[in-house]
């Protein structure tokens, strides 16, 4: 496989830009925070939906665990996307700049979110209608699995010395800020149209203010500046830069990309049953009241935001592993009393719980953003930084609520949901024990 050759970044631009006005590095970090917000966003928004009412609007079916099972399928489907993404938007992030491909990721979850709240439903259109929702959730899915790379990259790379894992985490708030805004929208909408307005054709408004969010969101993307990396170079230095980075990946650092993957492996399982299967579990499996699941989650998830930068802080201080591992033991211990809090049925129990979780689940979370795109060299970084995480996200993540669906079928518990995300935390602190602390290393070039 040929390479090509590419300009390499003048040494004070990898390693923490410190010449690059402040103001500048701020707007990059905001930039990739309000991006990220959007994309989760549209990605919770599916999520809350297909837990309320996809299923049975889109997958008719005289069982409802199997309508649900269908609706949490198509959220599986865009996470197998997701790697395609990776490949997509690494190529050209790595090849071409960060900016560029995190403009693209942007524009493609939107039109495909605004296409979800236009699409006819199964009564109206028969098969036609779950086919374009699995094809829009393909394209959801390509296009996320090209945005965390980025996001946190373009800031990791602005960042100052010594504050690298602070900017990279500012865009790690966004996956709990999209939740937020999401409930933001469903919580009234189904206050004001009722559970039965809301499954008649309500559930389509959350989709179609994407649109306004998408343009805010590009807006602020198309001006800031591209990455010190790609900026600011001389003739004189250079790099190859592969042709297919993620086959140069996989054959040069198999042994990082395997461990980074199980290293973030762990907090996606969390995030995502705490996030997305819940609201789904708490009301249909124990009679939790849908408002209260919700408001419990979201009090979780305000904890979770506050907390970030502050963690990544201490990994900046510390280093990267010593905040991750206290996470994982966290998880690991707490995921059963967190998961069993649900069979008290008390929101306030549920959202206390809750929160512990989600803040440990924060401590591993918050400094993976530097800490996976650090284990890569620059020319492979995009693809490197959003293999791993997406990765993880997927395997961990993307097939919880389906694993969950299914264990709770054969042994009835929330304790069941503890035992699983437990153990993939303890697989995430072994990972994390075997790869190297990079908090002192130059951000090689």
């Amino acid at each position: 496989m040929s390479d090509t050759t590419v300009p390499e970044a003048a040494p004070e631009s990898a390693s923490g830009s410190p010449g690059t006005d402040r103001t500048q590095v701020s707007r990059v970090a905001v930039a990739s925070l309000i991006g990220t917000t959007i994309e989760y966003y549209d990605f919770a928004v599916y999520g809350t939906a297909a837990a309320l009412v996809l299923g049975p609007a889109f997958f008719p079916a005289g069982d409802s665990t199997v309508s649900t099972l269908a609706a949490f399928l198509t959220f599986a489907a865009a996470f197998l996307a997701r790697p395609i993404g990776v490949v997509l938007f690494g190529t050209i992030g790595d090849r071409v700049g960060r900016k560029k491909a995190l403009v693209l990721s942007l524009l493609m979850m939107g039109l495909a979110t605004v296409g979800v709240g236009l699409l006819p439903t199964y009564e109206t259109a028969g098969l036609l209608a779950p086919v374009l929702l699995v094809t829009l959730r393909l394209v959801q899915g390509v296009s996320i699995g090209g945005e965390w790379g980025g996001a946190v990259l373009l800031a990791a790379e602005h960042a100052p010395p010594g504050r690298r894992a602070l900017y990279a985490s500012i865009p790690q708030v966004g996956p709990v800020a999209g939740f937020l805004l999401s409930s933001a929208v469903i919580l009234p909408t189904l206050s004001i149209a009722g559970r039965d307005g809301f499954a008649d054709g309500a559930w389509r408004i959350p989709f179609l203010l994407s649109a306004v969010l998408i343009v805010i969101g590009l807006w602020v993307r198309t001006t800031v500046t591209e990455s010190p990396v790609f900026s600011g170079r001389t003739p004189e230095r250079t790099r190859p830069a592969s042709r297919f980075p993620l086959g140069t990946l996989v054959k040069e650092h198999p042994g990082r990309l395997l461990l980074g993957i199980g290293a973030a492996i762990g907090g996606s399982a969390v995030y995502y049953l705490t996030i997305v299967y819940s609201i789904s579990y708490g009301p249909k499996a124990l009679g939790i009241p849908q408002n209260t699941m919700l408001a419990a989650v979201s009090v979780a998830a305000v904890a979770t935001a506050a907390a970030t930068v502050p963690f990544a802080r201490l990994a900046d201080k510390w280093g990267r592993k010593p905040v991750i591992l206290t996470g994982a033991v966290g998880c690991a211990v707490w995921a059963l009393p967190m998961f069993g809090s649900l069979s008290t049925r008390n929101g306030l129990v549920i959202a206390g719980a809750f929160t512990v979780g989600l803040l440990f689940f924060i401590m591993m979370f918050s400094p993976i953003a530097a800490f996976l795109p650090e284990l890569f060299p620059a020319r492979l970084r995009y693809t490197g930084a959003s293999a791993t995480f997406i990765l993880a996200n997927t395997l961990g993540g993307g097939f919880a609520p389906l694993v969950a669906t299914w264990l709770n079928s054969q042994w009835k518990s929330p304790l069941v949901l503890g035992v699983y995300a437990g153990a993939l935390c303890l697989v995430s602190l072994l990972c994390v024990l075997a790869l190297p602390e990079t908090r002192d290393e130059e951000f090689e070039v």
